[in-house]
């Protein structure tokens, strides 16, 4: 969805890598299965005023919010909220920014960001793996010098044998 001359557009999503499933944790589920009952009994409040266009969040008459309200009433809500200011789109941002932080793969996060290539991913977020450098030189060194145990010492069991 785009706004083009403040007019609102659905349209396809720019590559194949849009067009994705993602999972989601139990809570957000929960949060829309909420807004799914309030949507469907406002939907039945319209009765034929309502146009079903397929979205998630839409006009009390069906129709797609433009994306700069939508925005704008996000950062209401947080601000009422007591949250930090935060721009809708910065969410994106923050999600990856702690997911590859918190050891989440890279592949993972370039399919749930819908990037049609890692590097894309990598390019963009690159400040949080190279703040893992250092993490990662120590992890790997402590593999590296960890006692190895000898399977063959360990059944010995004295007899000589």
């Amino acid at each position: 969805m785009i706004a083009i001359n403040h007019q609102v557009t659905i349209g396809s999503p720019k590559t194949a890598a849009g067009r994705r499933t993602v999972a989601l944790d139990a809570g957000t589920v929960a949060a829309l299965r909420d807004h799914r009952k309030r949507a469907a009994t406002e939907r039945l409040l319209m009765g034929e005023g309502f146009t079903d266009h397929g979205l998630v969040f839409c006009r009390p008459d069906g129709g797609p919010l433009h994306p700069a309200r939508f925005s704008r009433t996000f950062t209401e809500q947080a601000e009422r909220a007591g949250l930090q200011p935060i721009r809708l789109h910065d969410l994106r941002h923050t999600w990856a920014t702690l997911a590859l932080s918190a050891g989440v793969h890279p592949r993972v996060a370039q399919e749930r960001l819908g990037h049609a290539t890692i590097g894309i991913t990598l390019g963009i977020y690159s400040h949080v793996t190279e703040g893992m450098q250092a993490d990662a030189a120590a992890l790997v060194a402590g593999l590296m010098t960890a006692p190895v145990s000898n399977p063959l010492a360990e059944s010995d069991t004295g007899t000589g044998n």
